[in-house]
């Protein structure tokens, strides 16, 4: 969520016009058309390809990308289309229509409970239909398309000192329109309520093809509706006698409190005293009875300033005892933290420097309070403090620095990537995450739904929206046995009960979808699900929108994604993923949560491409929901010959983003390596896999005549032959081979001083030896004025690196073995080795032990590896005064991902240099993607996006630091400007180089 009132953001901006605003435009490579081959699904396509501007897949590619959301289910769709227009969802709908398809709309797909899992037409609105039509500042109100992201729109607002209220936890990539269909909520509902509580109107479609404008409507224009006849009327006449029907009982039955989400939610909209509301009634119906083709809402005044109170207290429960009398002070939020999910952060790692914040205590409560001045916002809480002041069983702790407080956020938003795949802990799955109570009675519910987990023998944490009664867990269900799927139908029964005992709603955020709608007669009794059944049917008389959901659902136990019926074949892969218990494993890690959609230049790593195509299927998710389907099977019957998958796989850099920014750690770059191993068995691979993948050997061949080698790949005439059969991009600058290797230059080198018995291993990776001797010639330099001995190996090794991204596996576990015969020495000393290339020092951290997990020097070789500046980081004295330089700093992308940042600041800091890290994520280049023909568009845009711009603004007498060879080379290509690796400047610091580069 956005707390900070000043955040801009990359996507939607407003200039108080009212001019439409829309995300940038998605560009890359076109996808591939994948037509069916016949059949009632060969007719659909044909027809909507022909009437639609949009894209139109019904591949079986395409579909498996689109069958499953973030839930626990799965339904492989007929087909997906992706709007350009609303003339083309129009078209769509009533070609769907024509056939008798059912229709499902869909946003960034993060529902937790299957509604955006359907066999049906797919109709995804993030790619294009993502714009805001209009912000008016002096009425606060937007208008927006569906698949509006929140934050763009939150960010546009807040030019205005506006906002939109509502803020789930994926705000910074789920859409408006999803947020319509679930009626969502997230941390300031206690403030602004839920989303149906800010929709002021919704343009919309009927399944029968009518388009209506709706919302509050006043008994003139009642009477001038039916007055004009036609189906508009029709609907209204029909809609007046519902409510006249059923008022009673919606009055008697709809729990009145703040989170009710479940059923057809704001039905008591639509009745006099709530001014006939149609918009809001149609909000939370998840699909099933219109599709939003735009929508109008409601801003807020955003707060200057905040301040945070989080009080710490002894058991979940009594935090939430505690509710009421917080909410007596006016907050804005309210949220519980409790020990359970604090300790799966520390287990795995996330966050926990971010840990140190939370006050004395077990359990804790997360209050927001805002005000236009700081000191307004500090009187509001420091009044909530001193209440609590007396009483010994609860810890206080006030928080006003903006940073800290994102930090507190950063906490609470880890929910869900916390309680995932936590070690030591059995799996834990959605399926009861979401349920609120009224706020007086959420202490007794909690104490009453522990009770039950223990009687089950399950686990969760407890944690989220206190301040409206909601209840956020992800408990350890068996999903994957006949006997675990039985118990845990048992178990909704037994809760659902619970929760109509305490006044409560099945659901409090994500709706209900195929996850809970089988339990409304619970909540609602039988004669209010009919009145659910007649609404839907006044607006879908046929069934076809989003069937299965809400009204007649699917039984919650089918569909599942996992479950008895899944059982992946037994595979033999080259890595281990031992963590995961095999490669299937692995593929059930992606739950769906889509962070790899974001798309801010700078938040994250991953997932470069995604952010250039905003493709699905170039996100980590889709990726990893793609392999999930090639071991399901049905979707995609090809296993690892899958052109979709190797399609899919084709634009991931391996970055390894996803690998440290993916809330669950995916890791798709050994996961693509892995794939390519098997889908280029006994088949060519492109000609870049030679030319580049085979570097280290070409390499080696260059270095013997090396202006031999750049006259043939520099010289007039010459280098476009070469570059062609090397299939490397025209537009590219090859790198040049320096005349003298590192290697040989180490052979002649002998060093000023000794050691003093204290050995080093420098690694002569490819690219630092054969085409940045200087950089590994410095490297040498300062360790040896640091007092250490270096030596490098006693013949020519490589780690591999750049065979694994086309799944040469077999001779990267060779090259392996060469490293573990000629270290062997060193490995039984552990003498330390250092490298310089963060790519290679990634491969030794995380490829080795994963690709030979059962030979012990692979493991022993790992620990031994260290980057050059986290090695060196305390041992450089300290510069005399402040930083006397400052530099802008670009990491390469295995360096955020495996190595981590710190290292390398500290470093420049110990130097002299005030680093300024760019929030640039990936260059582009990775390797050799961004060499590849066909891939330099796509990788120039990369760069463009902050990396190239930033380095072009800084002052010239600034540092540009780049450590990774092909980020100092798409940077010096891209700019013109010169980078250096640390160890270069700390070369200079330590004065064994001039400020011109000559080795003193």
């Amino acid at each position: 969520m956005r707390h900070s009132r000043r955040l801009t953001g990359s996507g939607a901006r407003s200039d108080g016009s009212g001019h439409r605003i829309v995300r940038k435009a998605p560009s890359g490579r076109a996808a591939a058309v994948h037509v069916p081959s016949t059949g009632a699904g060969g007719a659909l396509f044909a027809e909507l390809s022909e009437a639609l501007a949009g894209e139109v897949r019904f591949g079986r590619s395409d579909r498996a990308l689109y069958a499953t959301d973030a839930s626990n289910y799965r339904q492989v769709p007929t087909g997906v289309v992706v709007p350009k227009t609303t003339d083309d969802v129009r078209r769509c709908v009533e070609i769907c229509r024509s056939h008798g398809v059912p229709i499902t709309s869909r946003g960034a797909g993060t529902s937790l409970v299957g509604q955006a899992t359907n066999t049906a037409v797919i109709i995804d609105f993030s790619k294009y239909l993502n714009g805001i039509v209009a912000i008016d500042p002096e009425a606060r109100t937007t208008s927006v398309e569906p698949g509006c992201v929140l934050d763009d729109l939150r960010d546009a607002a807040e030019v205005h000192g506006l906002t939109f209220g509502p803020d789930p936890s994926t705000h910074d990539h789920n859409t408006i329109g999803g947020m319509i269909g679930n009626n969502s909520c997230g941390v300031h509902s206690v403030a602004y309520g839920r989303t149906a509580d800010n929709v002021l109107g919704l343009r919309i479609l009927t399944y029968g093809g009518l388009e209506l404008q709706v919302g509050p409507t006043t008994d003139r224009e009642f009477k001038d509706i039916l007055k004009a006849g036609g189906e508009r009327a029709e609907i209204y006449r029909r809609l007046d006698d519902f409510r006249a029907r059923y008022a009673a009982l919606i009055r008697a039955r709809f729990p009145t409190l703040p989170r009710r989400v479940s059923g057809f939610a704001d039905l008591d909209k639509l009745l006099p005293e709530n001014g006939f509301d149609v918009a809001k009634a149609l909000v939370g119906t998840e699909g099933t009875c219109v599709t939003v083709l735009e929508a109008e809402l409601r801003l807020a005044p955003s707060p200057r300033e905040r301040v945070l109170v989080i009080l710490g207290f002894k058991g979940i429960d009594k935090a939430a005892d505690a509710v009421p009398e917080v909410l007596e002070f006016g907050p804005r939020a309210i949220e519980g933290i409790d020990a359970t999910l604090v300790d799966d952060m520390q287990r795995k790692d996330l966050h926990t420097e971010k840990l140190e914040i939370l006050p004395k205590g077990h359990d804790w409560l997360v209050v927001e309070f805002g005000a236009e001045t700081l000191q307004a916002a500090e009187e509001k809480g420091k009044s909530l403090a001193d209440h609590f002041a007396a009483n010994p069983h609860v810890h206080a702790r006030l928080v006003r620095d903006p940073e800290t407080q994102e930090k507190v956020w950063r906490v609470r938003e880890a929910g869900l990537p916390a309680t995932a795949y936590v070690p030591d802990r059995p799996e834990a799955w959605e399926g009861w995450e979401d349920t609120a109570v009224p706020r007086e009675r959420l202490g007794d519910y909690l104490r009453a739904l522990r009770a039950l987990y223990t009687k089950y023998g399950y686990e969760s944490p407890m944690y989220g929206h206190f301040g409206d009664g909601l209840v956020h867990c992800r408990v350890s269900f068996d999903l994957k046995s006949e006997p675990g799927i039985e118990q845990w139908r048992r178990f909704l029964d037994e809760a659902a009960d619970l929760v109509v005992r305490h006044g409560g709603s099945l659901s409090g955020e994500h709706g209900d979808g195929q996850g809970r709608a089988e339990l409304l007669e619970k909540m609602y009794g039988p004669e209010m699900l009919q009145a659910f059944r007649e609404f839907k049917a006044i607006w879908d008389p046929d069934g076809k929108m989003n069937p299965g959901m809400v009204v007649d659902p699917y039984p919650i136990t089918s569909n599942l994604r996992l479950g008895p019926s899944y059982q992946p074949p037994a595979l033999k892969t080259h890595f281990a993923f031992a963590e995961d218990g095999g490669f299937a494993g692995a593929m059930e890690r992606c739950v769906g949560v889509g962070k790899c959609r974001r798309g801010d230049p700078g938040a994250q790593v991953m997932c470069p491409s995604y952010q250039v195509t905003m493709e699905e299927k170039h996100s980590t998710r889709g990726r990893a929901r793609l392999l999930f389907e090639m071991l399901h099977g049905g979707a995609i019957e090809q296993g690892w010959k899958s052109e979709g998958v190797e399609e899919a796989l084709d634009l991931c850099l391996s970055c390894k983003g996803c690998k440290s920014d993916c809330p669950v750690n995916v890791d798709m770059a050994t996961y693509k390596a892995e794939f390519r191993s098997h889908y280029y068995a006994g088949r060519l691979r492109p000609r870049s896999a030679y030319s580049m993948g085979l570097i280290y050997w070409w390499s080696r061949l260059a270095s013997k005549v090396p202006w031999l080698a750049n006259f043939l790949l520099h010289g007039p005439g010459i280098s476009a032959a070469a570059k062609w059969a090397g299939d490397v991009a025209q537009e590219r600058d090859l790198p040049r081979y320096a005349d003298q290797s590192f290697t040989s230059w180490f052979r002649q080198h002998r060093p000023e001083q000794g050691g003093g018995g204290r050995q080093v291993v420098l690694w002569p990776d490819t690219f630092n030896n054969f085409f940045r001797p200087a950089t590994a010639i410095a490297a040498t330099r300062s360790l040896e004025a640091l007092g250490w001995e270096v030596s490098i190996p006693r013949r020519p090794l490589c780690c591999g690196r750049p065979l694994y991204d086309w799944g040469m596996l077999g001779a990267a576990k060779r090259l392996w073995r060469q490293t573990f015969t000629a270290l062997a020495e060193e490995i039984e000393a552990g003498t330390p080795i250092v490298g310089l290339e963060p790519a290679c020092v990634a491969a030794f951290k995380d490829e080795l032990p994963n690709l030979l997990p059962d030979d012990p020097r692979a493991e022993k070789l790992s620990a031994q590896m260290h980057y050059f500046s986290d090695f060196l980081a305390g041992q450089v004295p300290d510069p005399a005064g402040s930083a006397t330089r400052e530099a802008t700093v670009h990491f390469h992308c295995n360096h955020h991902a495996i190595i981590g940042k710190a290292g390398e600041c500290d470093l420049l800091r110990a130097v002299g240099v005030k680093p300024r890290v760019l929030p640039s994520g990936c260059c582009g280049m990775a390797g050799s993607f961004g060499l590849e023909s066909g891939k330099y568009d796509l990788s120039m845009q990369l760069a463009e996006r902050t990396l190239l711009p930033a380095v072009r603004e800084a002052d010239r007498n600034e540092l540009i630091v780049a450590s990774g060879f092909s980020c100092r080379e798409q940077i010096e290509q891209g700019s013109g400007k010169r980078t250096l690796h640390a160890a270069e400047i700390t070369a200079r610091q330590l004065g064994v180089v001039n400020d011109n580069g000559e080795f003193t």
